[in-house]
C-alpha cells in the first residue's frame, strides 16, 4: 500500500514491459478544495535545486515566486540569500559591455547552460525540457470511462502530469528486458513512452537531505519533487480554487433569488 501512494507504478490490462502506467496518487491539491503542502514544496524545491536543476531550465520561475502565498512560502530574507548565490547576465553598462552580477528576487531561476547547443553537448544530444509547466504538459491516458469521470465537477482530476513524473523516477532498471539492446547513451525506463530514455537515473535513496525528518527515499524525493513541479506550472491553484467556490456560491445565492423574485411576480397572474 505505501508503494502505492508514494507513486510505484502499475501495469495496465494485459502487462508486458510497455504497457506500464502510473498509478494514480493521492495529491493534497487534487480535488475541488485541494489545495498545497508548504512543507512538501519546500522539500520538493530541495530536491530541484540540488538534482534536476543542473540539467534543466525553469525560465517562468522568478525568485520572489518562492515566497508568495500558496507556495513554499520561504521569507523574503530567505529568498534574497538565495538568489544572491546565483549570477546572472546583466547589462550592457555604460561602457557598452555585459557584465555578471548576484541575481535578484525579481530576476528568474538561471539555466544551467549558456544556450541549447551547449545543453545538447553536456546530454549526449539530447536537450533537457524546461521544467517551468512540465508537471502540466505531461500526460497519459487512463481510457473509458475515467476520462469521462475525470472531468466532473467535483473530481477534475488534473494531475496526471505529477503522476507521471514521480512513477517516471521509480521507474528506472539497471538492465534493459532480457533480448532487448539500448543504444549507447540510453537507459531503460518502465514508465517512459518507448521504454529509452536519454536522461540517467538521476536520483537515489540518500542523495538529498531532509531536515523535517521526512525519510530521505526515492518514493518522497519522486512525489515532492512533482508537488513542486505542479506548483511551478500552477502557481495560483490556491487562489483559483477559493475564487471558484466563491462564484458557486453567488451563483446559488442569485439563482435563489431569481426564482423567488419569479414565484413572486407570477403569483397573481392567473394561468
Amino acid at each position: 500500500m505505501g508503494a502505492a501512494l508514494l507513486g510505484a507504478p502499475a501495469f495496465a490490462e494485459g502487462g508486458g514491459h510497455d504497457q506500464l502506467k502510473p498509478t494514480r496518487l493521492s495529491w493534497s491539491f487534487a480535488g475541488f478544495f485541494g489545495h498545497y503542502d508548504q512543507g512538501q514544496l519546500q522539500r520538493g524545491f530541495k530536491v530541484f535545486r540540488e538534482v534536476c536543476a543542473n540539467c534543466h531550465a525553469a525560465e517562468k520561475l522568478a525568485f520572489r515566486n518562492l515566497g508568495e502565498p500558496g507556495g513554499p512560502e520561504f521569507s523574503e530574507g530567505q529568498v534574497k540569500a538565495l538568489a544572491a548565490q546565483y549570477k546572472v547576465k546583466d547589462g550592457p553598462n555604460d561602457a557598452g559591455d555585459m557584465f555578471e552580477r548576484p541575481a535578484r528576487p525579481s530576476d528568474t531561476w538561471p539555466s544551467p547552460f549558456a544556450n541549447d547547443n551547449a545543453a545538447r553537448a553536456a546530454n549526449g544530444g539530447g536537450l533537457p525540457p524546461d521544467m517551468s509547466v512540465l508537471a502540466k504538459a505531461r500526460s497519459y491516458k487512463r481510457g473509458f470511462p475515467w476520462f469521462v469521470l475525470d472531468a466532473l465537477p467535483g473530481i477534475q482530476y488534473q494531475e496526471h502530469g505529477a503522476d507521471y513524473i514521480a512513477a517516471l523516477l521509480q521507474a528506472y532498471k539497471d538492465e534493459p528486458p532480457h533480448g532487448v539492446k539500448l543504444d549507447a547513451g540510453q537507459y531503460w525506463n518502465e514508465i517512459m513512452p518507448g521504454n529509452r530514455i536519454a536522461m540517467p537515473k538521476p536520483i537515489s535513496d540518500g542523495q538529498v537531505d531532509y531536515t523535517d525528518g521526512t525519510p530521505a527515499t526515492l518514493e518522497n524525493y519522486s512525489k515532492d519533487v512533482s508537488a513542486f513541479l505542479m506548483w511551478m506550472a500552477e502557481p495560483k491553484l490556491d487562489q483559483r480554487k477559493k475564487t471558484g467556490f466563491r462564484v458557486l456560491v453567488f451563483m446559488a445565492i442569485l439563482t435563489g433569488l431569481l426564482y423567488a423574485t419569479k414565484k413572486r411576480v407570477w403569483s397573481n397572474v392567473p394561468h
